[in-house]
């Protein structure tokens, strides 16, 4: 993988004019199929509009008709992101309820366009993982929904009506193996001879938010801003005739074979490669600090919305967030739990530190740097 105004249905509208047109006629004759599939219909109508467990009839409303659904559809969730495998398997065992993950590495931009494609299909996602350019940028097609934490989520992380939210997030940073390349303390070093034919960021920055924000902590390492980008996409291009940038998207694969010694990702999946590859290290540029948190979001035409709203309350339940900090992230809930003591410190203990205050891009400077890569980018690096 390469890491989000408003939507109110009139369910109690519909439900008084069914129980009044009812009352006025004389009792149907029907099947016991034909009425389990109508109340099955009814239940995935109100799951379609539902906008908190609440307008469902509470968690174990949403919970049996998520259940009866039996499935959820996700895509571009690799199992060593963010601790996905264990999140996914977590979620089928609690609630019984198969999760098929399509495309795994797929970045934001192919998210968007399977929904596309797949519109009115049973095959189609019914939650999405965006970077921000992609995620901001389609807000049209997401249902807006409140889980349970809503209000415990600052509000720069989420839109107003639930439509999308921050899950979690971390730091941009550089990993290598330090058994192949030398040890990296200045961004300046990917230039050197040592490095040729060996670096890889992670995935094409006008479709894939770890690139876009790689290209920014390389823009702050070499004097330049989060909108004014220009000095990275020189720095990539020089990397690029030196011969040291790969077109490779790097995957726990690439590392663990050697193909990419050094790749220019987020922080917590750099860190996942240690485990693999024990002489792997990760370093965060001293202030050149890029933080960025991914989008969740429902897909408004789910083939399952019962399961999406279920799948995105386990997600921002303490057990979910714990999941995302186990596998190195930051959730977004984290400052949260660590006052209500339901962090996992032990997970918390570990996270990479860094010098200098981290920086979070605004949709105006991600606009602005994202037209300049749009003009630039492919004539620097290809």
């Amino acid at each position: 993988m390469t890491r989000a105004l408003s939507r109110r249905a009139t369910i109690a509208l519909v439900g008084l004019t069914a129980t009044a047109l009812a009352a006025c006629s004389p009792p149907a004759k029907t099947d016991s199929s034909a009425s389990s599939s109508a109340s099955g219909s009814a239940a995935a109508a109100d799951a379609k509009t539902a906008t908190s467990a609440e307008a469902m009839g509470g968690m174990a409303a949403l919970e049996a008709a998520a259940k009866k659904e039996g499935t959820l559809n996700v895509i571009a969730l690799p199992p060593d992101w963010a601790n996905y495998g264990e999140i996914i398997k977590a979620f089928e065992a609690k609630y019984g309820i198969k999760v098929v993950s399509d495309q795994p590495d797929a970045d934001s931009a192919t998210e968007i366009s399977t929904a596309k494609n797949l519109k009115g299909q049973s095959k189609a996602p019914d939650v999405f993982d965006l970077g921000a350019v992609v995620a901001l940028a389609n807000t049209d097609m997401y249902a807006p929904y409140k889980v349970a934490s809503f209000d415990k989520i600052p509000s720069q992380f989420k839109d107003a009506d639930g439509k999308w939210v921050n899950d979690y997030g971390g730091y941009m940073a550089v990993g290598y193996d330090s058994s192949k390349v030398p040890a990296i303390t200045s961004i300046d070093d990917l230039l050197k001879p040592e490095f040729q034919g060996k670096i890889a960021l992670n995935g094409d920055p006008l479709k894939a938010a770890a690139g876009f924000a790689g290209v920014q902590m390389v823009s702050l390492a070499k004097g330049g801003s989060l909108d004014d980008v220009t000095k990275a996409v020189d720095f990539f291009g020089e990397l690029k005739k030196a011969g040291n940038l790969i077109p490779v998207d790097p995957t726990s694969a690439t590392v663990e074979s050697g193909a990419t010694p050094v790749v220019i990702n987020w922080d917590y999946l750099n860190a996942a490669h240690v485990a693999k590859v024990p002489t792997w290290k990760v370093w965060v540029p001293d202030n050149a600090i890029i933080a960025g948190y991914y989008f969740q979001a429902i897909n408004a035409d789910a083939p399952h919305p019962a399961a999406a709203r279920l799948w995105q309350e386990f997600l921002y339940s303490d057990e979910g967030q714990n999941f995302w900090l186990k596998g190195g992230a930051r959730p977004v809930l984290m400052d949260e739990m660590t006052k209500a003591g339901t962090v996992d410190k032990e997970a918390a203990a570990k996270l990479p530190t860094a010098k200098g205050e981290p920086q979070v891009s605004s949709a105006e400077q991600t606009d602005k740097a994202k037209k300049y890569l749009t003009d630039n980018w492919a004539k620097a690096v290809g």
